[in-house]
C-alpha cells in the first residue's frame, strides 16, 4: 500500500509538472511497456542526454526460470523494509518481538500449504540451498551406518554436484534413469536401494519438461524400506497439491521466486517425527534450530508466505487458467507446423512447463529470431551452455531435436493475448529457418536423413 501511495503521488507530481506532457504508449500485444529503464544513482548531466522515451520489453514466457512479484506479496513485505526493521532474533525489545512474530507467520503460511508442522520449516535462501542441506546433512550424518545415496539423471544440476561431490568423500550414489516419459520406473527404484541407502532423491516437477513424478508412490517405497526420502518440489509447491504427511516426503526443497514471491529465500521441509536428523552445513548463531544459522530475512520470509498463502487460495484456479492456455498453446503450433515433438509424458505433466522440440531448426537460432518474447532453450542454471540439454539426451531425444528444443512457461499473469502473439511468431520464424535450411529441403524431397552417412572433410 505504501508503494502505491507513492506512485499515485509521483503521478499526481507529473501531472502537475509544467512543460509538455509526454505521449502515452501504444499498447500492443508485441511488446510488454516500461515507462523507464534502470537509473544510475549519480543524476546526470541532463543538459547532455536527451530524455529518453518508453522502454519496450519482450513479453515474459521464462516463468520456470524465475515469476513475476505478485504485487500481494509485495504488499505483504513493504511494512517490513521500511517500519518493521527488527532482527527478529533480537529477544530484548518491541523491534524484535515484532519481526519474530511475522517470521513465524510466515513459517506457519508455509506448512499449511505443505501440510506440515510449522515447526518443520527452516528457511534458507532458496531451493540450492535447501537441496544442498537435504543430500549432504543426511549423507554426512549417517555416514558411519549408510553410505549410499539414489537420485535420478534429470534433477537440478544442484542436486547433481552435491551428489558428486560426495561421491569424492567417498560416498556411493545410484544416477536411476528415467523412461521415454522422463518418469523413472519404480521397480529399478525399489531394486537401486541397498541396506545402506540413507536417502532417495527424486525432483516433484521437471523444471525443464514439467514431468511430474510419482512422488506418492516412491513415498511409500522409501517408507516401507526405512530409507529417507527428499524432493526437490521448486517447481511444484503452490502449483500443485501436495501433503508431506500422505505422500510420506521426508525433507522437501521450497523457493520463493518460482511461487510469485522474492528472490534469496526459500525453505526446506525437515521432518519431526519420526525425527530426520542432518549435519548443518554453515556455522553460527545457531538459528533455525541449528541447522541453518545465520540471520533470517524477515521481509523476504514474510515475502514467502504470502507467497505460499495466495497460491494456497488460489491453486485450482490458476491451474485450470494455465491448463486452458498450455493446451492452446500446443494445438495452435502443432496443427500449423510438422515434425513438432512435445517432451516429457503429455499426461503425467505440470501444464505451465512446455518443451518443444522443433525439428530442423536450430534451438538458439529460434530463440534469437524470438527476440520480442522471452523464452529458454532450458534450465536457466545451464543455458549457458552449447550443450544440448542432459534432461532432452536422458529421456532418449535424438542429438538434432535436443538442440531444437524451446521451453515456454505459463503463469499466473500469461494472458491469451501473449500466448497467441507467440505461437504467430513461433510458427513465422520457424517456417523462415525451416526455408533456409537444406535439411528441410532433403525432407521436402522424401529423403531419410537417418539413411544418410555423413563424412567429414
Amino acid at each position: 500500500m505504501l508503494l502505491r501511495a507513492a506512485w499515485r503521488r509521483a503521478a499526481v507530481a507529473v501531472t502537475a509538472a509544467p512543460g509538455p506532457k509526454p505521449a502515452a504508449p501504444t499498447r500492443g500485444l508485441r511488446l510488454r511497456v516500461g515507462d523507464h529503464a534502470p537509473q544510475s544513482a549519480v543524476p546526470a548531466d541532463t543538459a547532455a542526454v536527451p530524455e529518453a522515451g518508453p522502454v519496450l520489453r519482450p513479453l515474459y514466457m521464462d516463468v520456470q526460470a524465475t515469476t513475476p512479484l505478485d504485487p500481494r506479496v509485495l504488499d505483504a513485505m513493504l511494512p517490513y523494509l521500511i517500519n518493521y526493521y527488527g532482527n527478529p532474533h533480537s529477544r530484548t525489545h518491541a523491534y524484535g518481538w515484532e519481526s519474530e512474530a511475522a517470521m513465524e507467520r510466515a513459517r506457519q503460511q508455509v506448512a499449511s500449504l505443505i501440510g506440515a508442522d510449522p515447526r518443520e520449516i527452516i528457511f534458507t535462501s532458496g531451493a540450492t540451498e535447501s537441496n544442498n542441506i537435504a543430500i549432504k546433512g543426511v549423507a554426512r550424518f549417517y555416514r558411519s551406518r549408510k553410505k549410499h545415496l539414489i537420485t535420478t539423471q534429470t534433477e537440478h544440476k544442484c542436486v547433481l554436484d552435491s551428489c558428486r561431490s560426495l561421491e569424492a568423500e567417498g560416498f556411493q550414489v545410484t544416477y536411476l534413469p528415467v523412461q521415454k516419459s522422463g518418469i523413472i520406473d519404480l521397480k529399478e527404484l525399489e531394486a537401486a536401494i541397498q541396506p545402506d541407502t540413507s536417502l532417495v532423491s527424486v525432483m516433484t516437477v521437471n523444471n525443464e519438461i514439467g514431468v511430474k513424478q510419482p512422488i506418492a508412490e516412491i513415498g511409500r517405497i522409501c517408507s516401507s524400506r526405512k530409507v529417507y526420502f527428499h524432493t526437490d518440489a521448486a517447481q511444484a509447491v503452490g502449483k500443485i497439491p501436495l501433503d508431506v504427511n500422505d505422500m510420506k516426503i521426508d525433507l522437501m526443497s521450497i523457493s520463493a521466486h518460482k511461487i510469485y514471491g522474492p528472490k534469496g529465500v526459500g525453505a526446506i521441509y525437515i521432518r519431526r517425527r519420526p525425527r530426520v536428523r542432518v549435519e548443518a552445513l554453515q556455522s553460527g548463531g545457531g538459528q533455525e534450530r541449528g541447522m541453518r544459522s545465520g540471520t533470517v530475512p524477515t521481509p523476504l520470509v514474510v515475502g514467502l508466505g504470502a507467497a505460499c498463502e495466495v497460491a494456497q487460495q488460489e491453486m485450482e484456479y490458476d491451474h485450470k487458467r494455465i491448463s486452458k492456455l498450455s493446451e492452446r498453446l500446443i494445438q495452435n503450433i502443432m496443427k500449423s507446423l510438422p515434425d513438432v515433438v512435445m517432451n516429457g509424458d503429455p499426461k503425467h505433466h505440470y501444464p505451465g512447463c512446455i518443451n518443444l522440440s522443433f525439428a530442423y531448426v536450430e534451438g538458439e537460432s529460434l530463440l534469437m529470431a524470438l527476440k520480442d518474447v522471452a523464452l529458454s532453450s532450458g534450465s536457466a542454471c545451464t543455458s549457458a551452455s552449447l550443450e544440448p540439454s542432459y534432461v532432452l539426451r536422458a529421456i532418449g531425444t535424438d542429438e538434432d531435436l535436443a538442440h531444437s528444443s524451446i521451453r515456454f512457461g505459463i503463469g499466473r499473469f500469461t494472458t491469451e493475448e501473449e500466448v497467441d502473439y507467440t505461437v504467430e511468431k513461433c510458427i513465422q520464424h520457424v517456417k523462415r529457418l525451416r526455408e533456409m535450411s537444406p535439411l528441410w529441403e532433403m525432407v521436402q524431397d522424401g529423403i531419410d536423413l537417418k539413411s544418410i552417412k555423413w563424412t567429414q572433410h
